[in-house]
Formats: C-alpha cells, structure tokens, sequence
C-alpha cells in the first residue's frame, strides 16, 4: 500500500514520552500493536514533517483548507 492510497484499517494511536526519555508513537489495530520508539530530536523532525504535510495537503484542496468557511 502507498501513502496516497485510501485503506479500511482502523488503528488507534498513542503518543507519549517513556520513562527511558524516548517518545513513543504507540499504533494498535485488530491484531496488531506498532511500537514506534524516538529520541526526542527525531520525534521533533517527525512534527516538522507532520506539519509540512498538513499545510501541503491543505493547500491541495479546492478551498485551501478543511475548516468550514464562516457565512
């Protein structure tokens, strides 16, 4: 499966710092349970990332932005 493919799975996650000073993105589905460890310099890489897709997939779309326009 790509990133740009829609998919049916349903997933609960998790995010938090461990008593090891890591964070954890913590992804549990039907059968499956994902833990993802990072120092905290890489999990502020990821939220640099998260963000920069955010606004790129805001921009993509017809109104610039997923939140309802005020009337």
């Amino acid at each position: 499966m790509g990133i740009d493919k829609q998919s049916e799975i349903a997933a609960n996650l998790q995010i938090g710092p461990t008593s090891l000073g890591m964070v954890r993105i913590y992804v549990e589905g039907e059968g499956f349970e994902l833990p993802l460890d990072f120092s905290p310099e890489e999990a502020e890489e990821i939220a640099e990332e998260l963000r920069a897709a955010a606004a790129r997939a805001r921009a993509a779309t017809p109104e610039g932005s997923s939140k309802k326009k005020k009337r």
